[in-house]
């Protein structure tokens, strides 16, 4: 009698897997441990007490700041942003998934070990997740910096396992939870070079190969003489006018006239009005970003001096909308004054005019970011009631109405970035009225441009009219407020002002 003998050949259990990839890993450990690398003694151990708590990191980005470069900035940031999610990770789950204890020492020689053992788990690394949090975040703003500071990443993730306090594979986990975030990151604001692009009308401007001609309008209440000096380096020949705010109509009439390009470099409101200069006087116009904020700047895609001076010497430009906004009495009603004016960026009723004026009261004292939020906080907590207005003769008490230049597109929880500026549209945003503003307001962030919701609706128009304003309801307009009452009547002016702009690889579409 002779027994069946099974011949088939089964893959190993999973804690055979297991057991093998830690037998790999401490192997790898050892061969790290015990392999002389020259200079590591001296370098790699210190590099890694460097990156604690993210201190080498916060310098790197302190460095890319002080380069003065608008790019260098953002992709200092998006990396801070990026090492900030990836460190929240390790520290809530990473660590108190795996309790896994640190390498034991025996292999690794004392002058690398560190003084202070760390004594938290060893999985995963949290100077790996940093570190590749930080250059991956880098990298995805742009790859340039992001290969300059990958060097240095790597070397950080490689200090941690020849100091002997994680294995080959707790650097690898970190490093990916680390790139990871990064991606977490722009998913929720996106690169810019990763927004949808619209195109831009080409127009026609004069090329001024050495400024000739470019008449440039500084507010000095602005801050703007290192771009002024930046400016006159790439365009020497240009002319500067500065002046004090309240003399900036005055200096921008006198420009216009004897310009063939009108140039501006302040912010926002500064931008404005150089605008409605230009428009008078049909001149193109050259700005150069020197706020705050410098939002239609940014969206146009000058950034600096180097990229205006680009433009004007070949002579690049585009078309753009203007919002417009014209306020009076409605119809029937007694005599009022008339009001109208231009935006290029947004337009609001509501309660971002009350923020708006309450920053300008605060921002001399203690700076703009600051006064912002405390504005922000005293508006949102006072006791108030919704703005009351009329559409299409029906009563519709708001919170807050956006109108933008030009559609918005998400950028992270809120709209904040135009990828095109003329496309004709309206980008209009309202919060209904209700009992609690702050809850209201939150939830419409969120909603983005979600065309309904219970507090938020959103639609892109080319016209729009508001009725009911009563007399001293606060407009904000490019970041200034005027006060407006009776009828709002918000309007477009398609492709009316031409604006130097460097072609991107792309280019506009043509006309």
């Amino acid at each position: 009698m002779t027994a069946d003998v099974d011949l088939t050949v089964r893959p190993p259990g999973p804690h055979v897997l297991r057991d093998r990839f830690l037998a790999l890993d401490c192997r790898l450990f050892e061969a790290v441990a015990t392999r002389h690398w020259p200079g590591g003694d001296h370098v790699l151990p210190r590099l890694t007490r460097a990156a604690n708590h993210g201190k080498l990191w916060f310098a790197v980005a302190a460095g890319l700041a002080a380069t003065g470069s608008p790019r260098a900035r953002r992709a200092a940031v998006r990396g801070l942003a990026s090492l900030t999610l990836a460190s929240a990770a390790i520290n809530t789950v990473g660590k108190r998934s795996v309790r896994r204890p640190r390498p034991v020492l025996d292999k690794v020689p004392l002058v690398r070990q560190l003084k202070r053992q760390p004594i938290t788990t060893s999985f995963p690394s949290g100077h790996s997740a940093s570190a590749a949090a930080f250059a991956a975040g880098v990298a995805l703003e742009t790859r340039g910096l992001g290969a300059a500071v990958a060097p240095m990443a790597a070397a950080v993730a490689l200090s941690r396992v020849y100091t002997g306090v994680h294995y080959p594979s707790d650097v690898l986990a970190g490093a990916a939870l680390g790139v990871g975030a990064a991606y977490v990151v722009r998913g929720l604001v996106p690169a810019r070079d990763r927004l949808p692009s619209s195109g831009y009308p080409r127009a026609e401007a004069p090329a001024l190969p050495d400024g000739e001609g470019l008449v440039v309008v500084v507010n000095r209440g602005a801050g703007t003489a290192d771009r002024v000096s930046a400016l006159q380096e790439v365009l020497p020949r240009a002319e500067t006018v500065e002046c004090e705010p309240q003399d900036l109509p005055d200096a921008l009439e006198k420009a216009a006239a004897r310009a063939r390009v009108l140039g501006v470099c302040g912010g926002d409101g500064t931008v404005n009005a150089a605008a409605g200069a230009a428009l008078r006087h049909g001149l193109p116009l050259a700005v150069l970003p020197g706020g705050t904020l410098n939002h239609f700047a940014a969206d146009l895609g000058v950034e600096d001096a180097r990229a205006l001076g680009h433009a004007v010497r070949k002579g690049e430009a585009v078309k753009v909308d203007v919002g417009r906004f014209a306020s009076g009495p409605e119809e029937g009603a007694e005599e009022g004054p008339e009001k109208e004016g231009i935006f290029l960026n947004t337009c609001s009723l509501g309660v971002y005019p009350e923020l708006v004026r309450e920053r300008e009261h605060r921002e001399e004292r203690i700076g703009g970011w600051p006064a912002g939020v405390l504005g922000a906080l005293r508006v949102l907590r006072a006791d108030r009631h919704p703005l009351r207005t009329r559409f299409q003769d029906r009563p519709h008490p708001v919170w807050l109405l956006f109108a933008g230049n030009g559609t918005y597109h998400r950028m992270g929880l809120t709209p904040g970035r135009r990828s095109g500026l003329a496309d004709g549209q309206l980008d209009v945003r309202v919060v209904h009225g209700g009992r609690r503003p702050a809850l209201r307001l939150v939830a419409a962030a969120l909603a983005g441009p979600l065309t309904r919701s219970p507090a938020h609706a959103a639609v892109r128009v080319p016209r729009l009219q508001v009725e009911g304003l009563a007399p001293g309801t606060l407009l904000a307009y490019d970041g200034e407020v005027t006060d407006v009452a009776g009828e709002l009547r918000l309007s477009k002016l398609p492709e009316a002002l031409t604006v130097y702009r460097p072609l991107v690889p792309h280019g506009p579409r043509e006309r």
